[in-house]
């Protein structure tokens, strides 16, 4: 039987009544209650999920063993700082905070108290990325598009903070170099902040990678394209699955896995190019991370996703940021 690990949620918005429901179905979790200040809001999340509402976040922080944050970004740091401060583990929604400063101080935070902390960057949890744990994956190119149809909700925060971090992140996993430089463009159209940001980052290893992400487009779109040395890889974070295309010297046997044609070179010689569908069975990533977060804790294992990966993905994106503000601000060039 799991140990049991007594955890509050604070905020039952959209994704924290996800959170919840989940939380009830893993083995090993014991919810305690839930903190909201917005009283419609918790009123009616107490009526539908059957949990205690407590009414000062520090209570709730005192009766667990670990803490859920899926409030506000805003809410992140106060929250997070009382409850390490209080030697309580501690699993965070991305982004990490509201800012870079806050971000760095909860990583130093966790790293003196010694507790478990796990940033929710949810993607790293799609079939797409985990079909291609066991494949050689060297990336010089990537190009990614991430385009949502606009929704309110998350727009407390920039284009960049809400979407693109997703992929800013796992770019970030994949590639194992220092970024070099850094350029973007941005555009706020329907919020205060940019609704459709564009950002190319070059590493020192020489790849580069393309990133766009919108929240007003017509249709959603989650795909990324990693281009290196021998192979082509797409993943389609919406159907979940990736496909992955090899040259090759010579003709593959056939091995009922794969597809595979052949190409004419300028030099009269040939190549093949094998095609082979990646898929793994579906998950529910934040049922999956939720619980690798109760393993990290429970059997003292090592979180998937830190907190100096969420940092590192904060920090990122606050350098895109600084750059769309600086191009916005920037005077027009007189004629």
């Amino acid at each position: 039987m799991a140990k049991v690990v007594r955890i509050g949620v604070f905020g039952v918005g959209h994704l924290g009544k996800i959170h919840v429901r989940l939380l009830k179905e893993i083995s090993g979790y014991d919810i305690i209650g839930f903190y909201d200040p917005d009283d419609k809001n918790a009123q009616k999340a107490e009526t539908e999920l059957g949990i205690k509402r407590f009414d000062s976040a520090k209570k709730l922080i005192e009766c667990c063993d670990a803490i859920d944050i899926v409030s506000p970004t805003t809410t992140h740091f106060q929250i997070a700082k009382d409850a390490i401060k209080k030697g309580k583990h501690i699993f965070i929604e991305k982004p990490l905070a509201s800012t870079v400063k806050e971000a760095h101080e909860l990583v130093e935070l966790v790293d003196e108290a010694r507790v478990k902390a796990m940033v929710g960057h949810v993607e790293r949890f799609n079939p797409a990325i985990l079909s291609l744990n066991k494949k050689n994956i060297k990336p010089m190119f990537i190009e990614v598009h991430r385009l949502a149809e606009f929704n309110p909700r998350g727009t407390d925060v920039s284009v960049v903070l809400d979407l693109m971090i997703h992929d800013l992140d796992i770019i970030l996993s994949l590639v194992k170099a220092n970024i070099k430089r850094v350029s973007a463009s941005g555009v706020a159209i329907l919020s205060k902040s940019p609704d459709i940001a564009n950002a190319r980052i070059e590493f020192d290893n020489g790849c580069v990678a393309n990133v766009t992400a919108s929240r007003i487009s017509v249709k959603s779109m989650r795909k990324m394209r990693i281009f290196q040395p021998g192979a082509y890889i797409s993943m389609d974070f919406l159907k979940k699955k990736s496909d992955l295309f090899r040259i090759e010297d010579e003709m593959p046997s056939a091995n009922g896995e794969t597809n595979h044609f052949e190409i004419d070179l300028p030099d009269n010689s040939k190549k093949y190019i094998t095609y082979e569908t990646v898929e793994k069975k579906d998950v529910n990533a934040i049922q999956m991370e939720l619980e690798l977060f109760h393993k990290s804790i429970t059997q003292n294992k090592p979180v998937p996703v830190t907190m100096l990966d969420g940092y590192n993905a904060m920090h990122l994106a606050q350098n895109i940021l600084d750059k769309i503000n600086a191009q916005l601000v920037a005077p027009k060039a007189t004629k």
